[in-house]
């Protein structure tokens, strides 16, 4: 198919190298503004769904628990002391890349 195309366009080596990145411009500007807004509603990207295993969000059972007590001591305090845990270790998995010897 790309060889019958190359073969039908026009002026030489230049005038075929010009053709073809006007025909993959057209290609991408016809997927990017028209194809690609038409399919996303189409698409799940957007359909997330968070859950706790706990039932204490928003539509869980426990939403009650939720209320606030005016006791703010959790503000700027120390994340590890809140009551959520992370099924990984943070710092380990956080440290950077080591830099090359130069």
């Amino acid at each position: 198919m790309y060889a019958w195309i190359w073969r039908r366009l026009p002026f030489g080596l230049v005038g075929k190298l010009i053709g073809s990145v006007l025909l993959i411009s057209a290609s991408v500007a016809l997927l990017w503004y028209l194809v690609f807004p038409w399919a996303e509603p189409l698409l799940p990207f957007d359909d997330v769904q968070v859950t706790q295993e706990d039932g204490g969000g928003p539509n869980g059972v426990d939403s009650g628990d939720a209320v606030d007590s005016g006791d703010d001591s959790s503000v700027g305090g120390d994340p590890a002391a809140d009551d959520h845990s992370v099924p990984y270790d943070t710092d380990e998995n956080n440290t950077p890349p080591p830099s090359p010897d130069r």
